[in-house]
């Protein structure tokens, strides 16, 4: 599977992310409210979204998403952690600027990832910072099912703090 894809939607494109996003990226997430509720609220500062960034290019599943319309970088997503045994990956460590929340941007991010790993991958899970209540919401608007009791990544890493939400393939 393409962990790093070309992804053309109506409104937005993915586009796999490189060393040159940096800046973009950054001013994209340097703006505190959107980590407000995450379990890592600081990563609006340098220092932390240095981290994010740098394990984002390590990754080899990270997306930078652009608007369509201005080619602006308006927010990033990845494929992480496939999982053979149960048939998944997790789409993971999206972020999107505010003036794309509450409408149809997020669902359309989420569809085009879903579309493509559904070619190959029977499930997409997602963690979500457990009293993230704004992320829990966009994720059950886009069908995602809580899985009850789940609290492990496809790499075994165990997230306390954490929820699941899966969506099968159709």
């Amino acid at each position: 599977m393409d962990l790093q894809p070309v992804l053309l939607g109506t409104t937005v494109d993915l586009r796999p992310t490189v060393a040159e996003d940096w800046d973009a990226l950054y001013a994209a997430a340097s703006d505190p409210l959107i980590w407000e509720v995450h379990p890592e609220p600081n990563r609006w500062q340098e220092a932390a979204f240095r981290t994010y960034f740098e394990r984002a290019l390590e990754s080899g599943g990270s997306l930078t998403i652009r608007d369509r319309e201005t080619g602006d970088v308006i927010g990033a997503s990845r494929y992480v952690y496939p999982d053979p045994v149960r048939d998944e990956i997790e789409i993971g460590f999206t972020f999107l600027v505010r003036s794309r929340w509450g409408g149809s941007c997020n669902r359309e991010v989420k569809q085009l990832m879903l579309d493509h790993i559904h070619c190959t991958v029977g499930a997409a899970v997602f963690a979500v910072g457990r009293d993230n209540v704004r992320s829990r919401r966009a994720m059950e608007k886009i069908g995602g099912v809580l899985q009850a009791g789940r609290h492990e990544r496809g790499n075994g890493q165990w997230l306390a703090d954490h929820v699941f939400y899966r969506i099968a393939r159709p």
